[in-house]
């Protein structure tokens, strides 16, 4: 009976030993690979630029509902509604971003989607890296090239403000209004 135990648990270890060397295998193969298509960037280089980004993302959740506010502040002086969107994008190419939006009023009219609108002119943004609306090239599928969203370079990546509702001019004033002010903590 104690042989027989025996040699179960050197099955067992070996089965287990088998396992643990092909999941170290695994894992070499898989750190070789990554190594050799890692772009070249130094350790300080990335962690300078991870911290920056943090910084710039800390610095817009600080701030964003203040600049929301400031922008329909502006809008009810100008007795105007509709959405305000507000985005940091990180970094120096738009892969990913963080936003907020504020209804001022209302989100549709009855025949247009303001909210809608509004990302649209955001989205041309980080992908022209111009305000919205500014004719460097044709609109593209989801795009209608209005005015109305404006962007700004920061240390960290780019900020962006957009308004929609009125007449391309005031959400021009009105978006400028806000990331006007945003851009200060920046």
């Amino acid at each position: 009976m104690q042989n027989r135990k025996t040699r179960f648990q050197i099955l067992i270890n070996s089965s287990i030993m088998k396992k643990l060397i092909l999941l170290a295998t695994i894992v070499f193969t898989n750190s070789i690979y990554f190594n050799t298509n890692a772009q070249p960037y130094s350790l300080f280089y990335l962690i300078t630029m991870n911290e920056n980004m943090k910084t710039g993302e800390r610095i817009f959740i600080e701030n964003a509902d203040k600049c929301l506010a400031i922008i329909e502040e502006a809008a009810q002086k100008m007795s105007v509604k509709g959405v305000a969107v507000i985005a940091f994008i990180p970094g120096d190419t738009t892969e990913s971003w963080i936003s907020k939006m504020k209804v001022v009023g209302i989100i549709t009219n009855g025949s247009s989607n303001y909210l809608a609108v509004a990302y649209s002119k955001a989205s041309e943004m980080a992908e022209t890296y111009k305000n919205s609306g500014c004719g460097v090239r044709e609109p593209m599928k989801g795009e209608f090239g209005f005015q109305g969203g404006v962007l700004k370079e920061v240390k960290s990546g780019y900020i962006l403000a957009v308004f929609s509702g009125a007449t391309g001019e005031q959400d021009v004033e009105l978006a400028n209004e806000g990331i006007d002010w945003l851009y200060k903590h920046y």
